[in-house]
This record gives C-alpha cells, structure tokens and sequence, in this order.
C-alpha cells in the first residue's frame, strides 16, 4: 500500500492524535471531505487500531460498529480513498479526514452518502435567494450534472470484478485492452461521423458510447476518472496565454 505522505505525517503523528482526542468508548467520529470538489462524503467511526492503519497506509480505514471489525474503505469496491489531510477539531471529538476518492463513497453508487434530501425547511426571502442562488445553483448543478459519470465508473469497477456472464462489459474485458481500444477507435470515428453529418440526435448516442469505453478503458488500466477531473482542473487553472 501506497505510504502516507511525510508532509501528512509532520503535521499529525500518531501519538499526537491519541493524546488529543477524546475517545467515546474508543470510538471518534471521522467525516470525509473530497479535498478537491469540497464535498463531504460519508461519516464513520475510527479507533485507534484504524487509526494507525489510515496513517500507515494513506488510505481510510473504520471501526465497523455492527460488524465489530476493522474495515478498509473500497477494499471490496475498489472505491479506495486515498488521504490527503487529516485534522482533529477544537474539542478533540471529532476528526476531518480530506481524501482523493476513486470512485463512489456511499454503498448505493451515490458519489456522497447525504444524498438524501430533508424538504420543509422555512422560505428564503427573495433577496437572500437572490444573493445565494448563483453560488449554490452552478454548485449543485454540477455535481448532479456529473454524478452519473461516478456511478457508471462504481458499475463497470463492479463487472470487471464480478465478471458477470452476458454482459457486454465482461466481454470487453474478457477480450482485452486491444478490443477496448478498437472499440473506442469505432465510436471516435462514427462520432466524427455524426459531428459532419450536423446529426446532433446521433452525435449524442455516439458520443455516450464512446464516453462508456473510454471509462472502460480508464478501468481496465487501473486510472481513476478522478485523477483525469483533477488534470482538467489543474489546466484550468493555469495562466491563460491568450
């Protein structure tokens, strides 16, 4: 497993950490924040044992309360979270654990565990929506717009592990890196195809389909789509020249 970062280990060693937090039956809370999109991904429990295992490894590991047990995050999913920062709050009582995820963090596929929605709270006056909406609506727009890209990721992880019979993506893997590669050459030419044609109904189904290979593709070769959102980013970010 890949080591914790040394800058990690500077700011927070060990036995740091156990001096400071208040233990609750040797339990403390963790709450995971991708350290990129911001967004807070699940909670759960840490004992020490866990603890120890996240530092070592730089990936989150949790005490499992119903199954009393240590567990590894993505160890069967391949949704590893890889740790970034690892912080304790004012009172000790809770930690901040900012990772780079690999896939979806909650068990249904959902990019984030608090997916599901509490409505009836009270109405916002017309110019407190009006000062919020354009912050939260591009927010939240664009995490719904891109969750399906997680899930499908979450789904083709699942084939390439369980190989389920008849389904095409179990023969794409069967078959190779050379059959996926063809594959994406097809789509990529047919999408060139559709692009000339102006034939936007068609230009749609054949760009989904070569988006589904290349995130074939991305599993077959072991690189998360998320390292790819992060190169986007990173050039995004650089000074323009024009």
């Amino acid at each position: 497993m890949t080591k914790v970062s040394n800058e990690i280990k500077e700011q927070l060693s060990l036995e740091q950490v156990v001096e400071h937090i208040r233990w609750s039956d040797g339990l403390v809370p963790a709450i995971v924040q991708d350290t990129e999109t911001r967004q807070v991904l699940m909670m759960a429990y840490m004992n020490r044992e866990s603890l120890k295992l996240s530092l070592e490894s730089g990936e989150t590991w949790f005490w499992s309360r119903s199954r009393q047990e240590l567990w590894h995050k993505g160890a069967t999913s391949g949704n590893v979270q890889t740790i970034t920062s690892l912080k304790y709050d004012c009172d000790g009582d809770t930690l901040l654990v900012e990772v780079k995820p690999s896939g979806p963090a909650c068990h249904t596929g959902s990019v984030t565990c608090f997916h599901n929605e509490i409505v009836g709270l009270p109405e916002q006056s017309e110019e407190q929506a009006s000062s919020e909406s354009g912050a939260t609506t591009a927010s939240s727009s664009s995490e719904s717009r891109f969750e399906v890209l997680a899930e499908l990721e979450s789904v083709i992880a699942e084939r390439e592990r369980e190989r389920p019979e008849g389904a095409y993506t179990t023969y794409l893997f069967d078959k190779g890196v050379d059959k996926i590669l063809k594959k994406i050459g097809e789509e990529a030419s047919e999408t060139i195809i559709a692009a000339k044609n102006k034939d936007n109904d068609e230009l749609r189904l054949e760009v989904s389909d070569l988006m589904y290979h290349l995130l074939v593709l991305l599993q077959e070769r072991k690189l998360p789509l998320d390292d790819i959102m992060s190169e986007l980013s990173r050039r995004h970010e650089r000074p323009r020249r024009d």
